[in-house]
């Protein structure tokens, strides 16, 4: 059995924008294995926004670090885990883990659907869009969907499912001009822009010149007030994340025009994915025919290598990613 890992700890709580000294990579000695337990060879974990806010207080220094990953069952000594199984874990930031059975999904194959999938169309990345255009903000037929961080996992998959759920003009906000070019050109948004080339309340009326139906707001900030602005009567807006203020020394101030959503009968929900895990079921039948027929992209910005990891989450705050950003470890 292996008996020893790498593994990338948190040394320091950052101050605005993570830098690569508030980590440290270590090696950790592996519990035996007891029963209900197995070894897991990590292949790949997700590094996304969330985490920065996990820095400030939720991970211990000098502590395991969490977050989405998928392995391959090296040894066990529980019937639920088979070695070679794929499982589902949230392990994160090391090369092996045991695990309890407890802890872990088994992976379901679908024929040429790659397992990193799971990471996100399939995964947490896909739940969120899926569960903001389902239970949160539901797309009917025809209406305008607006998206921020529409380059990133949860935008480039709410993109993707808007149009296949009906939407009748998807418009999508990133952070260059390159990655709006790849929103319109290969994601099949019908408009976009760059946030950084001017006011976003402007830009936005320009790219939904009839209005917004539904936002998903994964910023917060000056993109939630530039959707108010843009919502017709009865809009509503799926909340899930807002990057605008992950890395400020102070909170974006409230949009100044949040009265208006009693004015327009606008509803605002915010939601975590954690509370929408029983959608899982619903999630693959949407997705997987669609993977299989080409209907869907799945976009994973890869970072290959353990060691790389530190880069690819500072990279993923910066922007640096189009897609779901993942570090892989193994080739699988």
């Amino acid at each position: 059995m292996t008996t020893t890992a790498r593994a990338v700890h948190q040394v320091r709580r950052p101050h605005g924008m993570p830098v690569p000294e508030d980590f440290t990579q270590v090696e950790i000695e592996l519990p035996s294995l007891a029963p209900d337990m197995a070894l897991v060879e990590n292949m790949a974990f997700s590094v996304d926004p969330y985490m920065r806010e996990c820095m400030d207080e939720d991970w211990d220094l000098g502590a395991p670090l969490e977050g989405r990953t998928i392995g391959r069952v090296l040894e066990s000594r529980t019937p639920e885990l088979a070695v070679g199984d794929l499982v589902f874990h949230r392990n994160a930031w090391c090369t092996h883990t045991v695990v309890a059975a407890s802890e872990t999904r088994v992976l379901p194959r679908y024929e040429g659907v790659g397992p990193e999938s799971f990471l996100g169309l399939l995964g947490g990345t896909g739940l969120t869009a899926y569960v903001a255009l389902t239970r949160i903000a539901p797309v009917r037929g025809g209406e305008t969907v607006f998206i921020s961080a529409a380059a990133g996992g949860v935008g480039t998959a709410a993109g993707q499912f808007a149009r296949l759920m009906g939407a009748g003009r998807v418009v999508g906000s990133a952070g260059s001009a390159a990655k709006v070019g790849r929103l319109t050109g290969e994601l099949g948004f019908d408009a976009a822009f760059d946030y950084r080339s001017g006011p976003i309340g402007e830009q936005l009326a320009k790219a939904a010149p009839d209005g917004v139906d539904i936002y998903v707001d994964n910023v917060g900030g000056e993109h939630l007030e530039a959707a108010i602005g843009a919502m017709r009567e009865f809009g509503r807006i799926a909340w899930c994340g807002a990057i605008a203020q992950y890395n400020a020394a102070t909170p974006p101030p409230a949009p100044r025009n949040l009265f208006d959503l009693v004015g327009k009968s606008i509803r605002l929900e915010g939601f975590l994915v954690a509370n929408n895990r029983d959608a899982q079921g619903e999630l693959e039948d949407f997705v997987v025919p669609h993977l299989r027929s080409g209907a869907l992209t799945e976009n994973l910005s890869v970072t290959e290598g353990f060691d790389r990891s530190v880069d690819a989450f500072i990279g993923m705050l910066k922007g640096e990613n189009t897609g779901k950003a993942i570090v892989r470890l193994t080739d699988g």
